[in-house]
């Protein structure tokens, strides 16, 4: 999402790190707006549209407690957080970006809390967020917020048979229990839907699950798909530890937290994606091409409606005025967060460009600043919340974007070298095109005055030419009853996207690769079918591939 991420400051064991960080989203309608609460922003997020959003900072909430959860109930807005060493109090107010909280004290401590109230009235209330214990819930009296019975344990891991809850990279065991947390609750055509994130947030594999039940309290069963939530290729990935909107037009969104995790574990995005159910009620969600640009629409949507662009940029030559060993312009092309080009000093001016190899036509360009080795002071006199603090005071990111079609003469196509505000994945859209083949960033200005990083110059539009060549040579091979090989002849496609479901027609899951014909799905459910499809793709466009039983 492009919007404005908090430094930290944390220190722990005598160790400093610094990093941009917002997770664990709450994303709900409340008053006619859209509002957004994020792990550690000390703030929050309105919205018109989901597209544009303002920031406000919030005040008379436990901002240093992760996992904040709100919910609307009535004409209040109701706030809880996280603590284990506490008794976690709700807050309520019916003005958050005017008003002030009310405090309904609490009566025992919980993490990564849910809120819900049920078409009768009642309040059931969710949390949990342990490698041991599991999602426990129980009803409240909404007079008081005081539970009225003792929790119920509702979700337990199960990785023996849930391929997707096993803990480690691409599910590669790293010996610990994976953790079972970020509760949400949703009601669908009488169903409750008890959605859950596992196994770990700083692995590409982070997800949300889902159970169903005809009860708020349960017993909850696992849904056929699962996890509803799961992006673990592309540029950036992780889908986990989220919440599910229906905006004014009855579209379905789901948003939730995405990994970078190299300057610290907890260094993290937010995607948003369209979501719905099925016809079988099904809860699912398109994230596909889940971190491409993606048009949205103030009406009903198709949730399974593919880019309007292409992906330009992949691995296209890369120059710059200047870079490290190691960090060479060539990172800032090859579709992954975690490399990045990083220029050799930290004065104004210095640039990175690609050459994209013909005359194209851009519609959007995605600039993704990273970090690295940052070293921040706090302000004299700042008192450490636990072991980390917030940075408030205002930073800015500047630059300047130039298109040309020849590498000698250039134009202008973002001047944001004045720009009051701090976008480290600024997203600049022109939707009627442009014609360029090289595309220029000049850096001015960075918060704390640091070297410039560029994790991916993204550009998007077409490039012309044919449409690849239909996916030949797929092979599916199952290694063990919850990992499954899928493997096809190499092409010339720029990339490949690698769709598997339980039915044919249900092919919610999905893994982008580049520059490699094989991939190893591990997140398959003991004993239920699974169908396959390779799709294709280059600068001119998709094309799907045909469909497989591989279990």
């Amino acid at each position: 999402m492009n919007m404005e991420y908090k430094y930290q400051i944390v220190e722990i064991m005598g160790k400093r790190a610094v990093f941009r960080e917002a997770a664990d989203p709450t994303l709900i309608a409340f008053h006619g707006e859209y509002y957004l609460f994020p792990s550690m922003t000390a703030g929050f997020l309105t919205s018109a549209d989901l597209a544009a959003w303002t920031f406000h900072p919030l005040q008379g909430v436990p901002v240093y407690d992760y996992a904040p959860d709100v919910r609307a109930i009535g004409d209040y807005l109701y706030f809880s957080a996280s603590s284990k060493l506490r008794n976690c109090s709700f807050y309520r107010t019916k003005d958050p970006v005017n008003g002030e909280f009310e405090e309904i004290e609490g009566t025992f401590p919980f993490w990564d809390p849910n809120l819900f109230q049920d078409e009768d009235g009642r309040l059931y209330f969710y949390w949990g967020c342990s490698n041991e214990t599991p999602i426990y819930g129980v009803e409240l009296n909404p007079a008081d917020m005081r539970p009225l019975s003792e929790p119920l344990a509702l979700i337990y891991g199960n990785p023996g048979k849930h391929g997707y809850e096993r803990k480690g990279e691409n599910h590669h065991p790293d010996g610990n229990a994976p953790y079972i947390e970020g509760a949400w609750m949703d009601k669908h055509n009488g169903t409750y839907y008890l959605q859950y994130a596992s196994p770990g947030t700083e692995h590409n594999i982070y997800s949300d699950g889902v159970y169903i039940s005809d009860k708020p309290l349960g017993p909850f069963r696992l849904a056929a798909n699962n996890p509803f939530s799961y992006k673990p290729g592309g540029f950036i990935p992780g889908a986990g530890h989220g919440s599910n909107l229906t905006d004014h037009y009855g579209n379905l969104w789901h948003i939730s937290s995405m990994r970078i995790s190299m300057n610290h574990l907890f260094e993290r995005r937010l995607g948003l994606w369209p979501a719905g159910f099925d016809g079988d009620g099904s809860l699912f969600c398109n994230q596909r091409y889940g971190d491409w640009p993606y048009r949205l629409e103030q009406k009903q949507m198709d949730p399974w409606s593919g880019p309007d662009w292409m992906l330009l940029s992949y691995n296209k030559p890369a120059s710059a005025s200047s870079s490290e060993k190691g960090y060479e312009p060539s990172r800032a092309a090859d579709e992954n967060v975690q490399t990045w080009w990083r220029a050799g000093s930290s004065r104004p001016g210095e640039w990175l460009e690609l050459d994209l190899g013909q005359e194209c036509s851009v519609h959007a360009v995605q600039i993704n600043f990273a970090d690295d080795r940052l070293q921040v002071d706090p302000p004299a006199g700042t008192v450490l919340q636990g072991n980390r603090f917030i940075v408030g005071h205002r930073q800015f990111t500047r630059w300047l974007l130039e298109g040309s079609l020849d590498g000698r003469e250039y134009f202008v196509i973002e001047d944001k070298t004045e720009a009051a505000t701090d976008l480290p994945h600024d997203l600049i859209v022109r939707e009627e095109g442009i014609r360029a083949r090289f595309i220029r960033c000049t850096v001015q200005e960075l918060p704390f005055s640091q070297q410039a990083c560029i994790s991916g110059l993204r550009v998007f539009g077409m490039g012309g030419g044919q449409l690849p060549e239909q996916a030949s040579g797929v092979v599916t091979e199952l290694a063990d009853r919850l990992d499954l090989s899928v493997s096809w002849d190499q092409g010339e496609a720029t990339g490949y996207n690698v769709l598997w479901g339980y039915a044919a027609d249900k092919l919610y899951h999905s893994q982008m690769v580049f520059g490699c014909s094989r991939v190893m799905i591990r997140a398959l459910m003991e004993g239920q079918p699974v169908y396959v499809r390779v799709d294709t793709f280059n600068e001119a466009g998709i094309t799907e591939g045909r469909v497989c039983r591989a279990v």
